[in-house]
């Protein structure tokens, strides 16, 4: 599919993103393992939506759509029949994770853990991104794991075998990792110790403390041992990553006012506006509250006088995922913005240092790329070209707002690569062009 994008005169809006991937994710798959009923309304859209659930599925999950459903009030959700720890069932079928990363990484964790043999791979992206961080430490718990080169690349077997809890530390800060391993530990017989190198996205521990899981934290040290969950109802804020497209539009455009209502306002994900802040950007936030223990509220950027800045060390974590859009607002702001301390980006769906670089070149950005990060120089201006995806969602929505600001007209390639996180993405683009 090939999108056509125009820099609209002007760009207002209220804009409501999917719901959050990650907490969508988390609260599927630990009310699959608790014990009772429960309701997820806002749940995440996208091909990553059906490799989760297509994964829990494949497990004996039982996991029904309803619409217009009574208990949450929303017009989708979903219902989850607990089975508990170890009500699982072995599956018939290889598990295919598709696109999604987090669901490669979770679902192994729970792998790890249950007595039968089971297969998870992915499309062929997945198979080829690194396992060995989660393959390593399982392995260590007693976890009896096969897979590509020597262990680290997908299809990832497991066979039944106890686990035992571990003091690990992580190597980098990684929620997936983290996640990984602390599924893992609801199967381990002793307790387990993780270290992290700095701080990371706290879903599972926030969810798994709502659970009533057993769940100790101490700066950046977790310890987490086996205990019956049980489940909770769950209405998913709209996704940080999902909205920074639009918020970062709406900063960068001379005429412009954007609103992004219930939008998660997790600390470990809002990196991405304390960035936009140290830019001058005009930010507004308003009904502040809680959802099931995440906070969320409604979010307002207007067109700003951007200024450069430098987004490296402890905040990487935090906001790994929005980089290449924060790099399209740093062609936007005074001065010259530095990108480091992310090669975490080399090894996601693409390689979104490179993949970003090219794209913004091509359109006419002063950016240069290095080792572990990008150099912004802003110029306050794009202009339109024909740029390519990368068979990257995140890369295809840069892509697409660089079009909303860009002179003249911006030719994506591959634009329903944007599905895999946010169908209606385009959908978007075309409102906020009339």
């Amino acid at each position: 599919m090939i999108s056509k994008v125009t820099s609209p005169r002007r760009l207002y809006g209220r804009v409501k993103p999917p719901g959050d991937k990650s907490i969508s994710h988390r609260a599927s798959l630990l009310n699959s393992i608790a014990t009772g009923i429960s309701h997820v309304s806002n749940f995440c859209v996208g091909d990553d939506r059906s490799s989760m659930l297509g994964c829990l599925k494949g497990l004996g999950a039982n996991i029904t759509r309803h619409t217009d459903c009574k208990i949450s009030g929303s017009q989708e959700c979903f219902e989850i029949v607990g089975a508990g720890l170890h009500g699982l069932s072995e599956p018939t079928d290889v598990l295919n994770a598709g696109n999604s990363g987090t669901t490669m990484r979770l679902i192994s964790g729970l792998l790890a853990g249950q007595d039968f043999f089971s297969v998870i791979t992915g499309d062929e992206s997945l198979r080829n991104r690194p396992m060995k961080r989660i393959t390593d430490p399982l392995t260590q718990m007693g976890a009896k794991i096969n897979g590509r080169n020597n262990d680290s690349l997908a299809p990832l077997s497991f066979t039944g075998h106890t686990l035992k809890g571990i003091e690990y530390t992580m190597p980098v800060a990684s929620a997936q990792l983290k996640s990984c391993l602390i599924i893992a530990g609801l199967y381990s017989s002793t307790p387990n110790l993780i270290h992290q190198p700095a701080e990371s996205r706290d879903h599972t521990e926030r969810m798994l403390n709502s659970m009533g899981g057993l769940l100790e934290i101490d700066g950046l040290t977790i310890k987490t041992d086996s205990k019956e969950l049980k489940s909770v109802d769950v209405k998913v804020p709209s996704d940080t990553s999902g909205s920074a497209f639009w918020l970062i539009a709406a900063a960068c455009h001379p005429d412009a006012k954007i609103t992004i209502p219930g939008m998660g306002m997790n600390p470990t994900r809002t990196g991405v506006l304390e960035i936009l802040e140290s830019m001058n950007a005009n930010i507004s936030i308003e009904n502040e509250h809680l959802e099931g223990g995440e906070p969320t509220a409604d979010v307002t950027v207007s067109s700003s006088d951007l200024i450069a800045t430098e987004i490296s060390g402890e905040v990487i974590p935090r906001v790994v995922d929005e980089l290449p859009i924060l790099a399209l607002a740093a062609c936007y702001a005074t001065g010259t913005t530095i990108i480091s301390d992310a090669e975490e980006l080399r090894v996601k769906e693409s390689d979104r240092i490179s993949a970003t670089v090219d794209s913004l070149n091509r359109l006419g950005a002063k950016i240069e790329e290095t080792k572990d990060g990008m150099k912004i120089t802003g110029t306050h201006s794009l202009t339109g070209a024909e740029v390519e995806t990368h068979g990257d969602h995140r890369i295809a929505m840069t892509n697409g707002i660089a079009g909303l600001l860009a002179s003249g007209e911006t030719t994506v390639g591959n634009s329903e690569d944007a599905s895999v996180s946010y169908p209606s993405f385009w959908e978007v683009i075309k409102e906020l062009q009339e």
